[in-house]
């Protein structure tokens, strides 16, 4: 499992002023909950980077005077005008307690539709699932070589070991559909069957 390393500071200061001083020194505002005791920290802008921009599934292990809290993120502020970090939300995880988070689904394999002419649509790209820290992983596989054309996979084909899954079963992942030269084709095909019918009467 990816895991960053993020050195923070306890927060000392409140109330906008205060958080107005620690993001004119680039320092961002954040929160671990879900462990113990919440915890108000900040860290610099530059060191929440590789999690925040990133479409991977990563643990963040902060730093906070001698203390390390292992977590993952929650939730993100920008700021409307410069987009810009302006506050983070982390979850600790407590071994025995179940957390919910979202993991990026990996499509394995070349599609059985894909071979016969058509083109992969990917519809979701990760689903939420609720599971014990223990279980948590980068990605979860899901095997799409038996998609046949104008088919769907859907949540409800994702196996994944010890994890209650939250999107609704039915949801597409992923179909296969015809390109439009597949689609010319077969009405090419149509048309010289049905000439050759006609010849034939």
């Amino acid at each position: 499992m990816k895991t960053i390393t993020i050195e923070g500071q306890l927060r000392t200061g409140f109330g906008k002023t205060a958080t107005r001083q620690l993001r004119s020194q680039e320092q961002v505002p954040g929160v671990i909950y879900g462990g113990a005791k919440e915890v108000n920290f900040y860290a610099p802008a530059t060191a929440f980077k590789a999690l925040v921009y990133t479409s991977e599934f990563m643990l963040a292990e902060v730093n906070i005077d001698g203390t390390t809290y292992r977590c993952i993120l929650k939730d993100l502020q920008f700021d409307k005008v410069s987009d810009a970090l302006t506050h983070v939300d982390l979850l600790e995880l407590v071994d025995d307690k179940k957390i919910i988070a979202t993991l990026p689904l990996k499509l394995i394999g070349t599609p059985a539709g894909v071979k016969a002419g058509g083109k992969l649509v990917t519809k979701i790209k990760a689903v939420k699932v609720k599971t014990l820290p223990k279980f948590l992983k980068e990605f979860i596989e899901l095997d799409i070589t038996n998609l046949e054309l104008n088919a769907n996979i859907r949540v409800e084909d994702v196996k994944a070991d010890n994890m209650e899954i939250l999107n609704s079963p039915r949801i597409p992942i992923a179909s296969v559909t015809m390109t439009r030269q597949l689609k010319q084709e077969e009405a090419t095909a149509a048309k010289a069957a049905a000439s050759a019918k006609g010849a034939k009467k």
